[in-house]
């Protein structure tokens, strides 16, 4: 399969940049606004984790949500950090990662089968978000039988409201660096 296919790969929603592809890339802001707006998605962060030490023992499957707070955190107008890509990539890559874990138990296999079929569930649904793929590791690797799937589901509905915050505090801390 060549590149020559150009127009195809625009059309892709999940791998295009935010506002088209004339859009310029996220400008750096002074120290003070990049630390800003990396406070939201670690608080993020830092509140799945209490919200998981406090239900389950399981804390390793919520790692990924780390990388999808930090993607949303370095540009929350790109196609990968929608979301509706952030919805469907991350709960069917757990979906699958559980599947691969009860059908076939903890290990490699569970593992390459939820991998495999998490990377073409994000290709087909054009909801590409690579740390998913790591959900789906977490899933179908994890240790003991303590179901999570629920939690995960809360988790990845925290980290979605993260994106419209970060996206409103982009906006926000732009349009105050504008007026100076």
């Amino acid at each position: 399969m060549g590149y020559g296919a150009a127009a195809a790969v625009t059309e892709r929603e999940s791998l295009a940049p935010g506002g088209g592809e004339q859009r310029a890339a996220r400008r750096r802001l002074p120290l003070r606004g990049e630390l800003a707006l990396a406070a939201l998605p670690t608080a993020t962060v830092l509140l799945v984790l209490f919200l998981v030490q406090m239900l389950s023992n399981q804390r390793l499957l919520f790692a990924s949500l780390a990388s999808s707070a930090f993607l949303i955190y370095l540009d929350p107008e790109h196609g990968t950090n929608r979301v509706r890509t952030l919805l469907i990539s991350q709960l069917s890559a757990a979906v699958l990662g559980l599947g691969g874990y009860r059908l076939l138990g903890a290990g490699y296999h569970a593992a390459a089968l939820a991998m495999t079929a998490t990377i073409l569930v994000m290709i087909v649904a054009d909801a590409v978000h690579p740390p998913a793929v790591s959900t789906a590791l977490s899933f179908s690797l994890r240790a003991g039988p303590e179901g999570n799937l629920v939690l995960f589901a809360l988790a990845v509905g925290i980290t979605a409201v993260l994106v419209i915050l970060q996206r409103a505090a982009v906006w926000t801390l732009a349009r105050h660096a504008a007026r100076r």
